[in-house]
């Protein structure tokens, strides 16, 4: 059994309200909603041969299509027998869902050391406070959940009655706005959709295929939230800066984030090693896809340039909430990420860059994912 949530978050509250703000997506008859699923389905079945041949992750003898995800990586020897990782197809609410599962999960630790250190709050104090974490929790995933193609959920499956692993995560493909982008480019829609799985399956196989990178960022991010500082009158200090910031980045300044906003110096040596491994598994996915995709995708170049115009953002509200939330920073880490795939590439070949899936200090740091060739002289000599 799941151990139960805290009561410190509303999390149902979250669910709902990101719901409301999200909408249901493009209107499309219950009929066009099946073959929509269907196709994506069949897309992502499709696309892990492709991404295994290319990359060269994949379990020796494991030719089927049915277990697609139970990769191992066959550079590493004794590794843990492979666990599977679902694909679901979702709309944004289930979405939205798995991604306050995944909240919960992360920030429980943190919860569990307020409690230590201040006490159980009052009934009262609580119910508010949890609305009020709900409710910007909610407004969060539900701009958030209008954006989404896919996503890996590498938390899914964490934990098991038996306190073992029960998958390796799970893929969700967002059905309603793979077909609200491919309408709104105006792509072909059989193409874009095969497109989107390329990328996404190559997160499915990254996870799969090196059976200690789960382990490896949820240790980082508990790393993470084990180092937000819980004392009242600096987290009061932190809260007036980042009004400040809001100020600057509506006023255009393009170097503000509020990622930057609690950063402590042992905040900012993990989230760099966050972003770096970001960065290389985002670039990787993209690399894959551009690599695979005019094999089976006639309109890719198409698709290519319309979707990066896209990742700019619309409007200055949008450009801002971007700015806000790091997604700009996202940005970065398809384009920073994929630079220095290719640039190991160039130098060591396919085979060279799957070194950096052997063990934890072969990953890039932040400074290597800008400059290749020094990882290339620190992990190949």
């Amino acid at each position: 059994m799941p151990e139960p949530r805290s009561a410190m978050v509303d999390w149902d509250l979250a669910v709902s309200t990101a719901a409301k703000l999200a909408g249901p997506g493009p209107t499309i008859s219950r009929t066009e909603a099946s073959a929509v699923v269907a196709e994506l389905r069949a897309g992502a079945a499709r696309s892990t041969p492709l991404v295994r041949e290319f990359t060269g992750l994949s379990t020796p003898g494991d030719d089927s299509d049915e277990r697609a995800g139970g990769d191992v990586d066959a550079t590493t020897p004794n590794a843990p027998a492979p666990l599977s990782a679902p694909l679901l197809v979702v709309d944004r609410t289930g979405w939205i869902q798995a991604n306050v599962d995944g909240f919960a999960t992360i920030i429980s630790p943190l919860i569990d050391r307020l409690r230590e250190k201040k006490g159980a709050p009052g009934p009262l104090t609580e119910a508010i406070g949890s609305r009020v974490t709900g409710l910007e929790l909610g407004a969060l995933l539900g701009f958030m959940s209008s954006k989404v193609l896919g996503q890996f959920d590498p938390f899914f499956g964490l934990d098991g009655a038996s306190g073992q692993p029960r998958a390796a995560g799970r893929l969700l493909l967002v059905a309603p706005n793979i077909v609200h982008v491919e309408n709104e480019l105006g792509v072909d829609p059989a193409d874009f959709r095969l497109w989107v799985c390329l990328h996404e399956e190559t997160h499915r196989v990254q996870f799969t295929a090196v059976p200690w990178m789960r382990e490896h960022i949820h240790g980082e991010i508990a790393n993470l939230v084990g180092s937000v500082e819980i004392d009242p009158a600096k987290l009061a200090g932190m809260v007036g800066e980042g009004v400040k910031r809001i100020s600057d980045l509506v006023r255009g300044d393009d170097d503000v984030s509020l990622i930057d906003l609690v950063q402590t110096p042992e905040q900012k040596e993990v989230l760099d090693r966050i972003t770096a491994v970001m960065s290389l598994l985002e670039g990787h996915a993209d690399v894959v896809m551009d690599g695979v995709g005019p094999e089976v995708i006639p309109s890719v170049v198409e698709i290519r340039r319309k979707f990066n115009q896209r990742r700019k953002g619309a409007g200055t509200f949008d450009r801002i909430l971007r700015k806000l939330l790091g997604l700009d920073a996202k940005m970065a880490q398809y384009r920073n990420g994929a630079a220095f795939v290719r640039g190991v590439v160039d130098q060591v070949g396919m085979d060279g860059l799957n070194k950096v899936w052997v063990a934890p200090e072969n990953l890039p740091t932040r400074d290597e994912i800008g400059d290749p060739a020094s990882w290339v002289r620190r992990v190949h000599g």
